[in-house]
C-alpha cells in the first residue's frame, strides 16, 4: 500500500525544520574586535611636583651669604632654607657638576668631553617615569651636546656628556634653550626636573656676584612666585665652588633650599656636599634610587616640615598599537 503523497511532504518538512534548528545553535567562529595594546609604565610620585637646580660660580661662602652683592639671593636665604655647612667636593667646577648629576666628580679637567657611561640622574629619572629638562642660557641649538660657545659653557651643562642624553636622539631634546623655561611655565609644561644653567657671565663665573643676583631676580623669581611653584616646588641655588677655600676638597659654599614647604628661616649645621643635593632632587619626586655616592649621602630631610615620605608607585597605561576606535582615557592604578 502507497503512503499518501502529503505523509512524505509532511516528513520532508520536519527534516528541514530540524536542520535548521541544529544550524541555529551551532557555533560560529567571529573575529575578535581589534584593540589597543597598552604598555604598563611605572611611575611615583613623591613630596613635590617640580625641582629646580641652579649653579652659581666661584664663591665662598662669606663672599654671598650676609654680603650686600647678593641681596635677592638673601632675602631667600633668610625666608626659605640656608645650608650652613655645605661643601663643594672639588676644584674645578666640572666634578661638582659631575657630583650633584652623577653621584662622582668623573674629572678635575674642566675640557673633559668623554661621554659618561654610570650610573646618573637622568637615568634614574627615566626608569622612575620622570620628566626632565635642561634649560641652559646661550645655548646653541635645542640638543646641541658639543663643546662650550661664547659663554655657554658645556662643562656647566654636564647632562650633555651623558650616555643617557648623547646617546638618545629624544633624550637630546630635553637639552634646551633657557628662554624655554618662560615658555613652559606660561603653558604649563614644566618638567618634574630641571636643571637650569646662566651664561658665564650671568653665574657669575666671568662677572660680578651682583650680576648674577639680578639675573636670578628678574629670571627665576617669576617661577617662585607662580602658582605652579608654590603648589609643590623645589628650587635649590648653589654655588659649584668656593673661590678660595679647599676644605672637603671644594670648599666652603652657599647652598639655598626655596620651597613652600620648607621651613621658614631655617638655617642648617649640618654638614653636606653635592652627593647630598643629588640625593634631594631626586628622594623630593619619589624616586629611591640614588647613582654612586648619592646613595651613602646625608638626607636633606631636616630643610621641611614633614619628613620627606617614601614613594608610593603607580602604574600609567600609555596606548599604542593599531585597531578601530578613539583614543583611551588614560588611567593611573594606585
Amino acid at each position: 500500500m502507497r503512503r499518501p503523497r502529503d505523509f512524505r511532504w509532511r516528513r520532508l518538512g520536519a527534516g528541514l525544520v530540524a536542520a535548521l534548528a541544529v544550524a541555529a545553535c551551532e557555533t560560529r567562529a567571529v573575529p575578535a574586535p581589534a584593540h589597543r595594546v597598552v604598555r604598563r609604565v611605572p611611575t611615583v610620585s613623591g613630596p613635590f611636583g617640580h625641582v629646580f637646580i641652579i649653579v652659581e660660580e666661584n664663591a665662598n661662602y662669606t663672599d654671598v651669604i650676609g654680603d650686600s652683592s647678593m641681596p635677592y639671593l638673601n632675602r631667600l636665604a633668610r625666608r626659605y632654607g640656608l645650608a650652613t655647612q655645605f661643601y663643594a667636593n672639588a676644584h674645578p667646577s666640572i666634578g661638582n657638576y659631575f657630583m650633584m648629576t652623577v653621584g662622582d666628580t668623573i674629572s678635575n679637567d674642566d675640557n673633559y668631553s668623554t661621554i659618561v657611561t654610570t650610573d646618573n640622574v637622568v637615568r634614574q629619572l627615566v626608569a622612575a617615569g620622570k620628566t626632565w629638562k635642561s634649560y641652559a642660557e646661550d645655548l646653541p641649538s635645542v640638543g646641541y651636546t658639543g663643546e662650550g660657545r661664547g659663554r655657554y659653557a658645556r662643562k656647566h651643562n654636564v647632562l650633555a656628556l651623558l650616555s643617557d642624553v648623547a646617546g638618545d636622539s629624544a633624550q637630546r631634546l630635553n637639552l634646551l634653550p633657557f628662554s624655554q623655561l618662560a615658555t613652559d611655565l606660561a603653558a604649563n609644561a614644566l618638567p618634574d626636573y630641571a636643571f637650569i644653567v646662566p651664561n658665564l657671565c650671568n653665574d657669575a663665573h666671568d662677572c660680578p656676584l651682583r650680576t648674577a643676583d639680578t639675573w636670578l631676580e628678574t629670571n627665576i623669581d617669576p617661577l617662585v612666585q607662580s602658582a605652579t611653584f608654590q603648589r609643590d616646588g623645589l628650587l635649590i641655588i648653589v654655588f659649584d665652588e668656593s673661590g678660595r677655600d679647599n676644605t672637603l676638597g671644594g670648599g666652603r659654599i652657599a647652598c639655598v633650599i626655596v620651597s613652600p614647604k620648607v621651613k621658614r628661616g631655617y638655617q642648617s649645621r649640618t654638614l653636606y656636599q653635592q652627593q647630598s643635593l643629588l640625593r634631594l632632587s631626586l628622594k623630593a619626586l619619589g624616586v629611591t634610587a640614588f647613582p654612586n655616592a648619592a646613595a651613602r649621602a646625608p638626607d636633606m630631610d631636616e630643610f621641611f616640615q614633614s619628613k620627606l615620605r617614601r614613594a608610593s608607585r603607580a602604574t600609567r597605561p600609555m596606548s599604542g598599537g593599531g585597531g578601530a576606535g578613539g583614543g583611551e582615557r588614560r588611567r593611573v592604578r594606585r
